[in-house]
């Protein structure tokens, strides 16, 4: 059965590997990419009936715009695979004093998720990317307050994307499916390369586990679970996730954004 599945962060990377092979399935792959010329670049790439989508995950309006857009366009998505990440940049403070990598990693996708769940079936699935680097997360870091390297900005907001995948899944008993992943470490992404120096092993590994959580039958039980794919498992995330006052402080800061 032909599924529309979304992809963000698609034009280079796991993302675009997993949107090509989801493509050669015969899906209809919705493209999403910060720059035009990559999303062309991406659209070819991939083939098929992909369509492409712009927008800058660092602004939370943009998100809502580019939600807004694609719902215009499609009544049903049956996948969202929030893939979209940021470890190292320039320019790690946005103008608002937030740090980039929660509002990528972590609020940009639960914004996009909550605004795109009347248009995802009880079937549907959405799959988040996490990572094997998790840490604890800190209210004030996640608000702006404090300035972090790139690995602890990142680390956090791993966790936090986790954590609230697991708090999200136990709102929609009836579906549709919430999984997070990490979908293996130091994958031959940019990321990696900017963010390690180091070539990293074969991207198929990630994007062929995006692949299955998102299609695969076996998993259309498996709604608040967390795959570590270095384990090859569904296992326990960083123990943080299960503090209740970590799972507090996540959630309370994801409430007091600005979406309207």
């Amino acid at each position: 059965m032909t599924k529309t599945i979304l992809v963000t962060g698609a034009t280079d990377g796991i993302g675009l590997l997993t949107a090509q092979k989801l493509a050669a399935q015969g899906h209809v792959v919705l493209l999403h990419g910060r720059s035009a010329a990559k999303l062309d670049a991406a659209k070819h790439a991939v083939g098929g009936t992909s369509q492409t989508y712009r927008a800058d995950l660092s602004s939370i309006s943009d998100t809502l715009s580019f939600s807004d857009a694609v719902a215009a366009d499609h009544s049903q998505i049956d996948v969202l695979i929030n893939n979209a990440g940021v470890l190292k940049t320039a320019s790690p403070r946005l103008p608002s004093g937030q740090d980039i990598r929660f509002v990528v990693n972590t609020f940009a996708p639960y914004v996009l998720t909550k605004a795109l769940l009347p248009i995802i079936p009880s079937d549907g699935r959405v799959i988040n990317l996490s990572s094997a680097a998790q840490a604890p997360v800190n209210a004030q870091a996640m608000r702006g307050g404090i300035t972090m390297s790139d690995m602890d900005a990142y680390a956090q907001s791993k966790l936090a994307i986790t954590i609230w995948s697991q708090e999200m899944a136990k709102t929609l008993p009836d579906g549709p499916v919430v999984i997070a992943v990490n979908p293996g470490s130091l994958l031959a992404s940019k990321m990696v390369k900017e963010g390690f120096g180091i070539e990293g092993s074969d991207l198929s590994i990630g994007a062929d586990i995006l692949c299955r959580l998102a299609l695969d039958e076996t998993h259309a039980n498996d709604t608040g679970k967390y795959w570590d794919n270095d384990a090859g498992r569904f296992t326990a995330p960083h123990d943080a996730a299960s503090d209740p006052r970590q799972i507090q402080t996540v959630m309370d800061v994801l409430g007091e954004l600005q979406t309207s």
